[in-house]
């Protein structure tokens, strides 16, 4: 299945390379058997409400991740970059987690109480190892499935003739990840990722990136089964 999304991803970028280089990774990953039921609306609530918390707990790994990237990159354009998204993590996307978290009759205290879940740490120390190792491309590489594999699959859900709006307790999540704003951060991460490459790039990388990509993949698809695993 395509979406409205992917048909505009460049096959030339970094990212669409990528992507088809671990085709069957990927798809595993945005056509998760947790994504689909959040499409028809049967995922059962508790697993959303583990998801929720651990999403939370994840952001501020993530935030961690890209501030990182702020002193791994090098020129000013990418750090300002990287600095606008460790701001709208810390600053927007947090609060807006916690106002959605609200409707699910989760706080924050709620929220930090709990532990990390094995599959949080694994995905979040995995991206921080790979920026403390490599340089700002591995690091970028490795946060490509979470930025830019979120706005693909709420346009793949959104696109899906499975996916059923009309009386979803999940529709606001996935039209929070269709709208705009969001899939232009996704645009604009697979272009900055395409900036970092032409100075750090080239041919004989691509078969690392490439297993990062797929590792980072394969790690958020274990995310998803997480929460899954709950009505099991």
């Amino acid at each position: 299945m395509t979406s409205p999304f992917t048909d505009i991803i460049p096959q030339s970028s970094l990212f669409g390379r990528l992507r088809a280089n671990a085709p069957d990774v990927w798809q595993s990953y945005v056509d998760h058997e947790f994504v689909r039921k959040l499409g028809n609306g049967s995922l059962a609530e508790e697993c959303f409400r583990h998801y929720l918390i651990q999403d939370y707990l994840f952001l501020i790994q993530f935030a961690r991740a890209y501030a990182l990237a702020v002193y791994k990159a090098d020129d000013l354009a990418a750090m300002r970059q990287f600095s606008q998204t460790v701001s709208a993590i810390l600053d927007m996307e947090m609060s807006l987690h916690l106002e959605f978290c609200k409707g699910w009759g989760l706080s924050e205290s709620d929220i930090v109480s709990q532990p990390e879940a094995r599959a949080t740490v694994g995905y979040t120390r995995y991206v921080l190892e790979k920026g403390h190792q490599g340089d700002v491309i591995d690091l970028h590489v490795a946060v490509m499935p979470c930025m830019v594999g979120y706005a693909e699959i709420a346009n793949r859900l959104i696109a899906s003739s499975d996916t059923k709006l009309d009386g979803n307790p999940y529709r606001a999540w996935i039209e929070m990840y269709a709208s705009e704003d969001f899939q232009n951060v996704a645009k604009a991460e697979i272009a900055l990722l395409d900036a970092l490459a032409q100075k750090r790039g080239g041919e004989g990388r691509i078969a690392d990136l490439t297993q990062t990509f797929a590792m980072a993949s394969r790690l958020e698809a274990d995310f998803w089964q997480m929460g899954l695993d709950l009505a099991k």
